[in-house]
């Protein structure tokens, strides 16, 4: 029986990697065209770097990842914090509300804000689809990635750590940022790093409200797909993947370290 789960576990992960290991693969080859592999080659990777579109979308994405993850890691933090040390009405419907942006199809939410962004710019005019507009859609996600680890590792904490600094002198934000927030701070960092990563991979949500000059590397990706899978696009997913793969690693390791 062991055997057997153990084999169907390997040819699970085969199917979920397999694609990511032939599209690394491709990318080092040299052939322009098809998955006949000719030679080994990195130009596909200078190419990239050489390439300031490639490096404006680059940019574009990095700015959308890093600060939709500081918001959302200082509202998820929060959040989480207040489910776990206040009582206060509807705290339960509270908790279950996180699920909302997990269980709504990104489509749905996409469609929902490009119409809203197009309500307000008839009433109001503004505001017009660009970086900023891609924020407000990409928080929600990840504040729910952030506030779980950080519940999780707040219910850990013994109360009794900051009562004993209430009893020394320390004040409210005084006793969060000098015991929780350092005794929290492998939940916050994993929770930040599961954050950025969904971001840099987004695709539906930046499709629905990015605006010209916002275009991020999944949509240089899916546009360039049209005109035909070269090594070029490849060696640009592998790059996202080999990041994402980083900060989920990264994240992991954080998560992992004990009180």
């Amino acid at each position: 029986m062991r055997r057997l789960l153990s084999f169907h576990a390997l040819l699970v992960y085969l199917f979920l990697y397999l694609p990511i290991l032939v599209v690394v693969a491709l990318s080092f080859n040299e052939s322009r065209r098809g998955v006949h592999f000719t030679g080994f080659t990195l130009k596909w990777y200078q190419g990239l770097f050489q390439d300031p579109r490639v490096l404006e979308y680059f940019a574009n994405t990095l700015v959308v990842a890093l600060v939709s993850t500081l918001v959302s890691t200082v509202l998820g933090t929060l959040l989480a914090l207040g489910l776990v040390r206040y009582r206060f009405p509807g705290k339960g419907f509270l908790r279950y509300l996180l699920y909302v942006p997990v269980v709504v199809p990104d489509v749905v939410m996409g469609v929902s804000l490009l119409l809203l962004f197009a309500f307000s710019r008839e009433l109001l005019g503004f505001p017009r689809l660009s970086l900023l507009t891609v924020l407000p859609l990409h928080t929600p996600s990840q504040v729910e990635c952030v506030s779980r680890p950080v519940l999780s590792r707040l219910l850990l904490l013994d109360p009794a750590l900051e009562e004993a600094a209430r009893d020394l002198g320390a004040r409210g934000f005084q006793t969060f940022l000098h015991v929780t927030l350092p005794l929290a701070w492998p939940g916050v960092a994993a929770g930040a790093l599961l954050a950025l990563t969904l971001s840099l991979d987004d695709f539906v949500v930046t499709f629905f409200t990015a605006g010209p000059g916002a275009t991020t590397l999944p949509l240089y990706i899916y546009s360039s797909v049209k005109l035909g899978v070269s090594p070029k696009v490849h060696a640009l997913s592998s790059l996202i993947v080999g990041l994402s793969a980083f900060f989920l690693a990264l994240g992991y390791a954080i998560s992992r370290r004990r009180l």
